[in-house]
This record gives structure tokens, C-alpha cells and sequence, in this order.
């Protein structure tokens, strides 16, 4: 039905910067909360970055003031900008969407997850 693609991720050295992108498609009807999360070897699942339909963002105290989360509603694209990137934010990260699609007869949200792409901060 909904499938979430994400691109961007790579290995950067610290310091350096980029840029993810998530793009959902599908049976979409529209796009709620949209989100970034990442898990790190050993770790749980950690949410980085969340940002509603009408663009309020909340940021994980972590990456504040160095990542930042955006959306193109008109293309169901979430962005998540990633500065001064540190050892420490090496992880999987995976793109989140509460989509509003319809299975069946029924429409409801469903929340729908990326396949998650490696982000690798190494020198």
C-alpha cells in the first residue's frame, strides 16, 4: 500500500554533513506526523526527530542545534539536514510516517517505516 524510501546516507567523516531524505508514496490519502529514528549497534531505537503536518518540530536533545527536520508535504518527502556529525550518530536511521491510507474499506492512519539506510561517521 505505502512505502517509505529513503536515500542519503553514506560515511562522512566528522565534521561533515548530510542529507536524508524519506519519501512516502502509495495509497496516501494524507501525511500526519512524520519522524527520523536511529539505532546504533547495541542500542535501542531512538527517536531524533519528529515534525507534524503544519511544520512544529521536536528535536532529540542529541543532535539539537546540528540536525534539522523538514517536509515537502506536496512531494510526502521528510528531510533530515545532519551537520557537524559526530562519531556518535553512526547508526541505522529509519524515516516513520503516520500515513492516512485506506486498506480494504477502512481508512485510518498506520504507521509506516523506511527500510533504513547507514550513516557511518568515521575518519
Amino acid at each position: 500500500q505505502v512505502q517509505l524510501v529513503e536515500s542519503g546516507g553514506g560515511l562522512v567523516q566528522p565534521g561533515g554533513s548530510l542529507r536524508l531524505s524519506c519519501a512516502a508514496s502509495g495509497s496516501i490519502v494524507s501525511i500526519n506526523d512524520m519522524g527520523w529514528y536511529r539505532q546504533a549497534p547495541g542500542k535501542e531505537r531512538e527517536l531524533v526527530a519528529q515534525i507534524t503536518k503544519r511544520g512544529s518540530t521536536n528535536v532529540a536533545d542529541s543532535v539539537k542545534g546540528r540536525f534539522t527536520i523538514s517536509r515537502d508535504n506536496a512531494k510526502n518527502t521528510v528531510y533530515l539536514q545532519m551537520n557537524s556529525l559526530k562519531p556518535e550518530d553512526t547508526a541505522v536511521y529509519y524515516c516513520n510516517a503516520d500515513v492516512l491510507s485506506t486498506r480494504a474499506m477502512r481508512t485510518m492512519f498506520y504507521a509506516y517505516w523506511g527500510q533504513g539506510t547507514q550513516v557511518t561517521v568515521s575518519s
